[in-house]
């Protein structure tokens, strides 16, 4: 179980740390989509600081498990945060499906960490 825990902890970190530094660094997919959205640009730069704190987190997590715990619980609340965007916005599940399954792996990784 350690193993799995450390490899999801891992995929979780180095997923929201890409899309972090996305965000903050204004990439066309994700300026495109929060304009699509209706989201003013700074908060694409919100998203992204939220989203590179939690995988900070969740790297800290691996020296002290209290930074794991709140790693995960704060990239799982923003992807429940992504995946209300995407189902008020009528975007396909092909594109809910990453963000959805980043919010089942971050409960996961708060539970058994």
């Amino acid at each position: 179980m350690a193993i799995l825990a450390i490899v999801l902890q891992s995929l979780l970190a180095l997923m929201f740390l890409m899309a972090g530094v996305g965000k903050l660094s204004g990439s066309k997919m994700h300026v495109e989509n929060f304009k699509k959205w209706g989201y003013p640009q700074w908060f694409r730069v919100v998203t992204g600081i939220v989203e590179f704190v939690g995988a900070a987190a969740l790297i800290v997590g691996y020296w002290d498990k209290n930074w794991t715990a709140v790693g995960s619980l704060i990239l799982g609340i923003t992807s429940i945060g992504g995946i209300i965007v995407h189902i008020r916005n009528k975007d396909s599940f092909k594109e809910t499906i990453p963000i959805l399954v980043l919010a089942i792996i971050s409960f996961i990784v708060f539970f058994i960490r």
